[in-house]
This record gives structure tokens, sequence and C-alpha cells, in this order.
């Protein structure tokens, strides 16, 4: 089996999940590959809640390089895909080739993974119908229009879909992805 992950995010997606990604795939020695619309470095965000907003802030984060476009990836050299959050996923649920590419992880009956607003790329490719997951609070609504069954845990895992509220969910999101990923095949 392939020991490498793709992890895919854009401009907007969230710096902190992006890195400690990297680095916690890393730790594992698994090979994280980051993925997005084109190979270049991206511009990332911090999101995190701020005394008297109703909703969460953005804040420039650190930037990262995409090791790969998206339109260059095929699932059958992955063991997992991890579709982080922050703002990316607003605009890649519209990538037709990422949508194809969740797909074909499913397809191939591999791990597939969303933090946060990621969520909203699996809602896009239509993997969340009958499915228990959990997301950021403000992108439930499309988990339960496309007939996904919204989970209030912080990490949830439902056979080989992992999911996770945002990264403060990072220590029970990983647990879950790690258990999928060395279980016996």
């Amino acid at each position: 089996m392939s020991r490498k992950v793709l992890i895919v995010t854009g401009d907007g997606g969230d710096s902190y999940e992006a890195l400690y990604a990297y680095h916690r795939f890393l730790e594992a020695y698994w090979e994280p590959v980051l993925a997005a619309p084109s190979r270049r470095r991206l511009h990332m965000v911090f999101h995190d809640t701020e005394p008297g907003w109703e909703t969460y802030i953005e804040r420039v984060g650190h930037c990262v390089e995409a090791d790969v476009a998206i339109t260059a990836v095929a699932a059958k050299e992955f063991a997992a895909i991890v579709i982080l959050g922050g703002r990316a996923p607003e605009y890649l649920r519209n990538n037709a080739s990422l949508l194809s590419l969740v797909r074909e992880f499913a397809a191939q009956d591999k791990l597939i993974c969303a933090i946060g607003h990621g969520i909203q790329v699996l809602t896009a490719a239509g993997m969340t119908k009958g499915r228990t997951v959990t997301c950021h609070d403000h992108v439930r609504i499309e988990v339960e229009r496309s007939g996904g069954i919204y989970s209030s845990k912080p990490a949830v895992r439902d056979g080989k879909l992992v999911t996770a509220q945002t990264w403060k969910a990072h220590p029970e999101f990983y647990r879950e992805v790690f258990a999928c990923l060395e279980a016996p095949a």
C-alpha cells in the first residue's frame, strides 16, 4: 500500500490545518503531498474567534507551496485524501477535477477526510448522503441539505470517511485518521 497522503487546499485555506497535517503525517512516516488548483505558492489564512464577533475572523497566515496541481493527481497513488478547511473549500467545491478525484478515492475504497469547511467539497461531490459527519457549524446546513447526518462530536468516523469540526479537533481527528490508515487491509 502507498504511504502517500494527498492534502488538498488552496488560497484562503487554513494555515494551521495545512502545517499541522503536513508535519503530523511526516512524524508518522507517511509522505504528505500538498495539492491545489495549480502548483505554486499558496496564500493561507488563520481563522479564530474574537470577543464581540458573531462569526470567526480571518488573518493572514503562513504561505505554503503546492507540490502538485489537482489535475495531475491519480487516487491510485495515495492511501488517503485530506481536504482542509478555511475559505478555500468555498471555491474548491466548484472544481470539477477535484470532485472527480474525490469520487475516484471513494470508488477505490480509500480513506477520505475533511476538516471544518472542507466538508463543502464532500457535499458537492455527493459523498455525505446518508453518512454521519461533522463540520464547522456554519456549513452544517449544507451537510443536512445534501442528505448527510450531522454530529456535534469534534471528530466523526463513518467507515472510511473521517471528518472534524475545526482545527481544535486535531487530536480526535488524527486519532481516527491514523486508526484507519494503520488498520489491516
